[in-house]
């Protein structure tokens, strides 16, 4: 017998002339040697032993047999893998020269149609070593890598990108207001490599890009059963019920599912992190601050501005870099101020005299509500608003000042009038009491009588009027 490790490639031609292109079939070629007495009659004869993935299935005494076998495989299929090359997956034949054939042609071409798979040639695209998914060409799968960048950059702003990459010249600075691209990157360790796969396993660029985005083709849907709640779906599909919630745009909280209304329940998650960089430079405004000074000379509630704030200008370069189009980190390059803010400064008066109000009043009874605002009621004007049912009837001078009116007076009943000395002038009236006399001078929360419902009044409550400088406003701005 001759050396078994003497391998004799003989590749069949091609009976068809297009992309289906056949796996040359590996022939081994092995002389038996019979030593005895031969018949003169008895021949040489070749003999054929067909292996696929290295299992013996059979001998045939004619390898046409097997290759029509395998032409007629890769005919059948040939229109639907279109543009794909394939060829037989793992089939060897090893020929042998014998004195005694024993061959088995049908039941080798029968396991041989039932056991033989086709195979596509493809560019697998692996992520850490394993891959993901298998396109055409190499081109292919390239292309989808740029179309899967330009699902977060604009064309112009890659094209410009890769040109920049061809030119060793540093790039112009940045103008206010401009931004630009620096780099976009896939995050895994992406590879090509070469592969020969199920042809029904090798997808389209878009199809590709579908899968890295998503990270499957195949969105799984499901049908509201009686007793379902968007929680009970959530969990059952290992979602959060507001990832569910995004998943069915028009799907609320308080939505009343429907027996059979179908949800998304396919939970995105991206195969790819495309990494995109890139600067920018923009005019931001600079707050300006504000300063306070005492003045002793100043009445305490007086504010006198002695130089107006404005606000400074800075340009600042940002190098931002997002993740699937969602900001990751930014930070700070350079900041340079153009404008440098002017600060405003008031001065506080703080000199205290009990006969001049503060300017900030406080309230006239102990709790309560207002019963009514001011505003028109019964066709006439109410001045003030009325405080009722407090916790008890005290009432309190709102503002340091002199009491210029403490008395009966008509439809007011009791009333008291105070002049705060700064402008304001405060009017309490319907009292049951009254605890100041004119010319006197009273402290922020005195007690200064009590409440009543004197004059016209329905019923036990404060009438409280505020006038500055002549004019009436509402308390309540003020309070």
């Amino acid at each position: 017998m001759s050396d078994p490790n003497n391998l004799i490639i003989t590749p069949k031609q091609n009976k068809y002339r297009t992309l289906f292109k056949r796996v040359a079939i590996t022939s081994i070629a092995v002389s038996t040697l019979v030593f005895g007495t031969v018949s003169a009659d008895s021949k040489i004869q070749k003999v054929y032993h067909v292996y696929i993935d290295g299992e013996r299935i059979g001998t045939v005494d004619n390898r046409n047999l097997v290759e029509d076998v395998i032409d007629s495989k890769i005919d059948a299929i040939k229109e639907k893998y279109d543009g794909l090359t394939l060829s037989a997956a793992g089939v060897s034949i090893i020929e042998e020269q014998t004195f005694r054939p024993s061959v088995s042609n049908s039941s080798t071409v029968k396991t041989l149609e039932s056991e033989l798979g086709i195979v596509a040639k493809a560019t697998a695209i692996t992520v850490d070593g394993e891959p993901i998914a298998y396109l055409k060409s190499k081109e292919e799968a390239e292309a989808a890598i740029k179309q899967l960048k330009l699902n977060y950059v604009k064309p112009e702003d890659l094209q410009a990108l890769e040109a920049k990459a061809k030119i060793d010249t540093p790039p112009a600075p940045l103008a206010v207001g401009q931004s630009r691209i620096l780099d976009v990157a896939i995050a895994e360790n992406v590879s090509l490599e070469d592969s020969q796969i199920s042809p029904d396993k090798v997808t389209s660029p878009e199809d590709t890009v579908t899968l890295f985005l998503k990270g499957t083709l195949e969105e799984k849907k499901y049908k509201v059963k009686e007793g379902d709640v968007l929680g009970s779906i959530a969990e059952a599909h290992d979602l959060r019920q507001a990832e569910l919630l995004k998943l069915n745009p028009g799907v609320t909280e308080e939505t009343v599912l429907q027996i059979d209304q179908e949800l998304n329940v396919t939970a995105y998650k991206p195969l790819l992190t495309v990494v995109v960089k890139m600067e920018q430079s923009k005019k931001e405004t600079i707050a300006y601050e504000t300063q306070v000074v005492d003045n002793a000379n100043m009445f305490k509630g007086d504010r006198k501005v002695t130089q107006e704030g404005q606000n400074g200008e800075k340009v600042v370069h940002y190098e931002t870099e997002l993740k699937n189009g969602q900001t990751s980190s930014t930070k700070k390059i350079e900041e340079k101020i153009t404008k440098e803010p002017v600060t405003y400064i008031v001065q506080r008066g703080t000199k205290v005299v009990p006969s001049r109000g503060t300017g900030q009043l406080s309230w006239p009874t102990n709790g309560g509500y207002i019963s009514s605002h001011v505003g028109y009621r019964w066709g006439r004007l109410h001045k003030g608003i009325d405080i009722a049912r407090p916790s008890n009837y005290t009432i309190k001078a709102a503002d340091n000042g002199t009491v210029v009116e403490a008395g009966y007076d008509g439809s007011f009943g009791n009333k008291i009038v105070i002049n705060h000395n700064n402008g304001m002038r405060t009017l309490y009236a319907h009292l049951s009491s009254i605890n100041v006399r004119v010319g006197q001078t009273v402290s922020q929360g005195q007690q200064i009588g009590v409440m009543g419902s004197t004059g016209h009044s329905t019923g036990t409550h404060l009438h409280f009027e505020l006038y500055i400088n002549g004019n009436l406003v509402n308390p309540l701005d003020h309070l």
